[in-house]
């Protein structure tokens, strides 16, 4: 299973407005790994009306440029939950009314019950997040979608960051995403790349962001796919 070919377009439009949101930074941050890094995303940072719809008109445009087939929306809890509703109300601007539902992180023992908020699971379902880490909770959504005789389609996200896990000194041979299409044999679907970031970086789009294009390529050389 390969992932969708990129949209350049829509990947170099998403970088800018992350810029200009500020939740993708240059300097030098740690990661959960321990690396440091020249770049850091903060999807927690599109906190606003304004930046979220813009940020989920991206999600719907990438959705629909990757030609996958899908029903409705799922949101892991809890980041994913915003996300899915988000992008939900994007496609409903535009006069497609896509279901979607959500999980809690813990079942509800009284009124409708259950994990599973918002519509039924059924059909081709995508799976709406932010990034994959360690694509811990996109697996747990799989099998729960599953466990409802649904079927998981895709993985929507922002941000691929295309790294490598493991220490610096034992790399991974892939990445948490790859990993995770390899496992489950479904594609995730990135409204832009870490090769997007350096295109963006390496263009004449933002000159005084030039600076940081050795630094990200560096990086992307040592732990990169």
């Amino acid at each position: 299973m390969k992932n969708p070919p990129s949209d350049p377009t829509l990947a170099r439009d998403f970088v800018r407005f992350a810029v200009e949101a500020g939740v993708l930074r240059f300097g030098e941050f740690k990661t959960k790994a321990g690396r440091l890094s020249p770049y850091f995303f903060n999807s927690a940072l599109f906190d606003d009306g304004a930046k979220l719809m813009r940020l989920a008109e991206f999600y719907s445009r990438r959705l629909e440029s990757s030609s996958v087939e899908f029903d409705m929306l799922f949101g892991p809890a809890y980041k994913g939950i915003t996300l899915a509703a988000a992008t939900a109300m994007a496609f409903g601007q535009r006069g497609r009314a896509v279901p979607f539902a959500y999980n809690r992180k813990e079942a509800k023992d009284h009124g409708e019950g259950g994990i599973v908020v918002g519509a039924p699971l059924r059909g081709r379902v995508v799976i709406v997040d932010d990034v994959i880490t360690d694509g811990a909770s996109k697996r747990e959504s799989v099998e729960l979608i599953r466990g409802e005789r649904a079927e998981p389609v895709a993985v929507l996200i922002a941000l691929d960051r295309q790294e490598r896990g493991g220490a610096a000194d034992n790399l991974s041979a892939c990445s948490a995403v790859d990993e995770f299409v390899r496992d489950y044999g479904i594609p995730v679907i990135a409204v832009a790349t870490l090769a997007d970031l350096l295109d963006y970086l390496n263009s004449d789009a933002d000159p005084s962001l030039a600076e940081h294009a050795d630094a990200v390529d560096r990086y992307r050389r040592r732990y990169g796919v």
